[in-house]
């Protein structure tokens, strides 16, 4: 079973929600943090990193004696990450996907694929949990390969909790798709509505069954509470908002371990997720 952790804005407890899920069952779990540009469950689960591997993207590079600036390269390149000219042909490795498509169009075989690091995979454990995590590179723009990487690590007979990216950009799409079910964080506010919004829409296009943990729920408004009843949407928990858990967060303390009274609700809400979709 897969349970995506997801938010359609940053800053709503989607890591408080992952941690204290994956914390609260405790053993034979995995909890893979995909928020790869900015992971911080580390900073909570404080697991032993044991191993360390380098992801890489396959780089076009040109061979000018082999080239005649056809331009077929340029044209096949969905995030025009090849600009041919007359006389160049400039690649923008920041752009390209690594996904091969000029190498295999291109009619005189110029192309070679140079593997190009963009970041990290890194392993540990803490108790019985395994962890691990995408880390990109500094100055890099695509989180996706990275977000896959990670992903190549779930062993789907076992029970795996994601740390998706914010938002709803193509690492959050990669992050949690295939999943088993989808709990969406979200905040009673009019900014953590309308991305709330956004997110719906995605898990329902991807088909993925979904419910709501509301974080902060005694400030803003009830709109978050009225869309969900309007769009027949379970809302799974309700979390205060709380100077105590706010200050243990600001130490890198799990909410389980603030408030343990919240240990058994995680633990319940996991069951029920098995019990109904697992």
């Amino acid at each position: 079973m897969i349970i995506a952790i997801a938010s359609g804005k940053g800053g709503t407890g989607k890591t408080t929600v992952a941690v204290s899920l994956a914390m609260s069952v405790g053993k034979n779990i995995k909890l893979l943090d995909c928020d790869v540009e900015e992971p911080n469950a580390h900073i909570f689960i404080k697991p032993k990193i044991n191993k360390i591997e380098t992801v890489f993207i396959k780089v076009p590079q040109v061979n000018s004696e082999k080239c005649d600036f056809c331009g077929q390269c340029s044209g096949v390149c969905a995030f025009n990450a090849i600009a041919v000219t007359p006389w160049a042909v400039n690649v923008f490795s920041e752009l390209c996907h690594g996904c091969g498509a000029c190498k295999y169009f291109c009619p005189n075989k110029a192309i070679l694929e140079i593997d190009t690091p963009i970041g990290l995979i890194e392993f540990g454990k803490k108790n019985e949990i395994d962890f691990i995590q995408g880390r990109l590179n500094v100055g890099q723009a695509m989180p996706t390969p990275i977000v896959k990487a990670v992903k190549k690590q779930i062993i789907y007979n076992e029970h795996t909790i994601i740390d998706v990216p914010p938002g709803t950009s193509c690492a959050m799409v990669h992050s949690v798709i295939n999943s088993t079910y989808c709990i969406l964080v979200t905040e009673p506010t009019p900014f953590g509505l309308n991305d709330l919004k956004l997110a719906v829409e995605v898990l329902v296009k991807l088909k993925i069954p979904f419910g709501i943990i509301i974080n902060r729920c005694d400030i803003g408004n009830n709109e978050v509470e009225k869309y969900c009843q309007q769009r027949n949407i379970k809302i799974l928990m309700q979390i205060p908002f709380s100077r105590k858990i706010a200050e243990g967060y600001s130490l890198g303390e799990p909410l389980i371990e603030i408030l343990p009274e919240y240990k058994e609700a995680f633990q319940k809400l996991f069951i029920m997720i098995e019990s109904n979709y697992g």
